[in-house]
């Protein structure tokens, strides 16, 4: 039975470690959850884009699944919902999305979503009715730590290889993730906290002196701020349900299942709470939040890797952090000049950000082997996991008719496959 009513006040810390049902003041809260949402953007952004959605709606309906999970989670669940890259693949085969602009097909995508939201709420229902036990036999911490740290080195080429077009962009980046590290290890108290806001604002201030005062690069161009509105209604777009677009999509929840499974992981490691014993409800609030976004023009959400790197490096867990930025992305949703404002900061800028937080992800897949206490001595273990993280970086790809699984999926698969194979020497 639900218990979704089922307290969550949090009490006040002001400093060290803070906890899930922790927090800092509200000020300090407010600013964290700013951080959060900064961290997600340039993935909740580049996502839509690449499959031709509106930005803005994939960000309010980021925020929209966030409370989602709050609510279902009960605020136990330290975790930010942006739209996922599982979906990308299928989407522009479903749609036959060539780019660039707004996908004119939109509506078959979001008949899908809405069928793998469905399917993985079903998962989390049943996983919350008899446990996870099931899927701790497939998934044991060799393999969840894999396909953690495959997400982060899975998008390492995209600030890497498409957020630099020339040298100069190239050295903002290494300025970029520069001006991080100093924050992270040469700064104390709150300014530690907000690395990644306050690396981002020094980096894109130095941009400026370069481009808009000495003519280095490509300058900042502020127009497009000046001339949006402050609030402005998104586009909504409805979902049109067609059985192959349908049955090509919804596989795509099976990914989201490893990759939930693998972050809680993560955050329970980093935590040390057991936040296990969530993950049905993880998965609902998932599935819901997936379902609710597809049915308003936005993408297929799921728990932001991103987030989790900005916690491993601030070690602050509070779930309160993820309301506050629930309700900001929520509000940023309906600013065309807040989507315009994102536009302006610099690409390369926003690269040396991308690096920093992805490579934090693929740093919480290897923490999971460490907590765990993994034997890489036993070679089921060191063979799952080498060649798990070589299909996840070099974006293996296999078809099956017009479904096509890369990356992240054939390692996921790969992984949970390999080591049931392999392990039953031992079984």
């Amino acid at each position: 039975m639900f218990q979704w009513t089922e307290k969550s006040a949090q009490a006040l810390k002001n400093g060290g470690i803070i906890a899930p049902d922790e927090r800092l003041p509200w000020p300090q809260t407010g600013i964290m959850g700013v951080q959060h949402v900064i961290a997600m953007f340039g993935s909740t952004i580049l996502a839509p884009i690449l499959m031709g959605f509106d930005p803005n709606i994939a960000v309010l309906m980021s925020g929209i699944g966030t409370l989602i999970f709050f609510l279902i989670t009960g605020g136990k669940v330290p975790s930010y919902l942006g739209s996922s890259f599982a979906f990308i693949a299928v989407v522009v085969a479903a749609t036959g999305y060539a780019g660039p602009g707004i996908n004119a097909n939109i509506g078959l995508a979001l008949g899908g979503i809405i069928a793998c939201g469905l399917a993985y709420t079903i998962i989390g229902l049943v996983v919350h009715a008899i446990g996870t036990a099931w899927i701790e036999r497939l998934m044991p911490p060799v393999v969840t730590g894999a396909i953690v740290a495959v997400i982060g080195l899975n998008l390492a080429a995209i600030p890497v290889k498409n957020m630099a077009s020339n040298n100069f962009e190239a050295w903002m980046q290494a300025l970029t993730f520069v001006c991080v590290a100093l924050v992270a290890v040469f700064t104390r108290g709150m300014v530690q906290r907000l690395l990644i806001l306050i690396g981002l604002i020094v980096a894109t201030l130095s941009y400026m002196v370069l481009t808009n005062g000495l003519g280095l690069g490509k300058p900042v161009d502020f127009t497009g701020i000046a001339n949006a509105a402050w609030f402005g209604m998104p586009s909504f777009t409805a979902p049109v349900f067609d059985s192959k677009a349908m049955l090509l999509i919804a596989p795509v929840a099976i990914i989201l299942v490893a990759e939930n499974l693998g972050h809680i992981k993560a955050v329970t490691a980093m935590t040390g709470r057991n936040i296990d014993q969530y993950m049905g409800r993880a998965f609902i609030g998932d599935g819901v939040a997936t379902m609710v976004s597809g049915s308003a023009g936005g993408t297929g959400v799921t728990t932001y890797a991103e987030n989790i790197g900005v916690m491993a490096a601030t070690r602050i867990y509070s779930t309160a952090i993820f309301l506050v930025a629930a309700v900001v992305a929520m509000l940023l949703g309906f600013s065309p000049k807040f989507g315009e404002v994102i536009r302006a900061i610099p690409v390369p800028v926003m690269g040396g950000v991308s690096i920093v937080v992805f490579g934090l992800i693929a740093v919480a897949g290897a923490k999971i082997w460490v907590d765990n206490k993994v034997d890489f001595s036993q070679n089921k273990n060191l063979i799952v996991a080498a060649i798990t993280l070589i299909l996840g970086t070099g974006d293996f790809t296999l078809h099956f008719g017009d479904f096509a699984m890369a990356g992240i999926g054939t390692a996921t698969f790969g992984a949970i496959l390999l080591y049931a194979l392999l392990n039953r020497k031992s079984a």
